[in-house]
């Protein structure tokens, strides 16, 4: 088997939800051990969100959770602490997503942990970042997407405001997250010193919305909300075929002729008001109830085919069912298939790039709550005897 980039990395995770654990998988995935510290009870709260494969193993928990071991441990317990710093001294990485102050009080924050162990790099994931006004607030996505002026882009003239349901600042702010700690272990060959990351869904937000930034810092105004269209491209929305939506994407003039050509618009091509984007971008409403009225007479097969013949952007806007039975979709080899010991075969998305050699299999399943503590604290040297005062304790399970 081929060794993977990480093999021998050692990771303490001791976040929760979505960002701290997808970073975490990446990690895994890549080859490092990854310790997926959780508290007793219920564990990680996606365990609980549904709909469920199996009690404890809701989807997103299953998206974001495979190649992991789980130790369930009370860090509220001085027994439950000294096994977090045992496992310290001996990891490469640990990350946490709390709220200010909650590391410092559970004794797993950076000062503490890398006093530990000075090789250690330590990721701390927060709302509003650690610093400034907002820095005891929490971070959730939604709220994020609100607070940083995303949602204000949303939707369409007059309508409501809409969330991205895909947890964008969530997700991002995991890669930055992976990003910050693959370039300190890096700095670490070099140094022998581990460091400090610090990720925060505010700074990722802020961070998705640097174009659009720029354009509202060179306009002096707030930016129109365009729906599914582009305020700079024209024509360049979803339109509806004779049996469904197509998006179609026309970025420049040259793309304007070859569309105009396949859409028996040649009388429209060089007209003053559709000529060149700015005019056609001038003249939206226009441009677009002539491209409406042409898509309109023909399927999405029939544009999807013969715009794509000519190197005119547009796809269909597909259901999930349609892009995950699409033949590419097969071919990329993105989805990975894997039994689960309690939930049976579940299919999961794998990392969304390829190194080469290196196979991008599903590797092992997410863990249940707890499933690997006592095979963990083995692997610390400690007894039958301290692991069940540990339990009595009420410091593990």
């Amino acid at each position: 088997m081929t060794t993977k980039p990480l093999t021998g990395v050692r990771v303490l995770d001791f976040s929760k939800t979505l960002a701290g654990p997808l970073c975490t998988q990446s990690l895994a995935d890549l080859g490092a051990d990854v310790i997926k510290i959780e508290p007793l009870g219920l564990g990680d709260e996606t365990r609980a969100w549904p709909p469920f494969r199996a009690e404890g193993l809701g989807a997103v928990f299953l998206s974001v959770n495979r190649n992991k071991r789980s130790l369930a441990l009370d860090l509220k317990t001085e027994g439950g602490r000294q096994v977090a710093h045992a496992l310290a001294r001996q990891a490469d990485v640990a990350i946490e997503s709390f709220a200010t102050g909650v590391a410092e009080r559970l004794a797993i924050d950076a000062g503490t942990l890398r006093g530990l162990n000075e090789r250690l790099i330590h990721c701390s994931i927060s709302g509003f970042g650690r610093d400034g006004p907002l820095k005891d607030l929490g971070g959730y996505d939604v709220i994020l997407q609100a607070f940083s002026g995303m949602m204000s882009l949303t939707g369409e003239e007059g309508g409501g405001y809409i969330r991205s349901p895909i947890s964008p600042v969530d997700q991002m702010t995991g890669t930055h997250a992976l990003t910050g700690i693959l370039a300190a272990l890096l700095q670490r060959q070099q140094t022998g010193i581990g460091s400090t990351v610090q990720v925060s869904l505010f700074e990722t937000a802020l961070a998705l919305l640097r174009y659009n930034l720029q354009s509202f810092w060179e306009r002096g105004e707030q930016p129109p909300r365009c729906g599914s269209t582009h305020e700079a491209l024209c024509p360049y929305r979803a339109f509806e075929a004779s049996d469904g939506p197509i998006m179609l994407g026309v970025a420049n003039d040259n793309l304007w002729r070859k569309f105009c050509g396949v859409a028996g618009l040649d009388s429209i091509v060089d007209h003053p008001d559709f000529r060149s984007n700015p005019q056609r971008a001038a003249n939206r409403e226009a441009t677009e109830r002539v491209v409406q009225d042409a898509i309109a007479t023909r399927t999405v097969a029939f544009w999807n085919d013969e715009l794509a013949k000519m190197g005119v952007p547009c796809a269909p806007i597909n259901t999930l069912r349609q892009v995950v039975d699409h033949p590419h979709t097969d071919a990329s080899g993105l989805i990975v298939d894997y039994d689960h010991p309690h939930g049976g075969p579940i299919r999961s998305v794998g990392q969304p790039f390829i190194l080469d050699g290196q196979p991008r299999l599903a590797g092992t399943p997410p863990p249940l709550h707890g499933e690997h503590t006592e095979d963990i604290l083995r692997e610390l040297g400690l007894s039958a005897q301290q692991i069940e005062s540990l339990r009595a304790a009420r410091a593990i399970a």
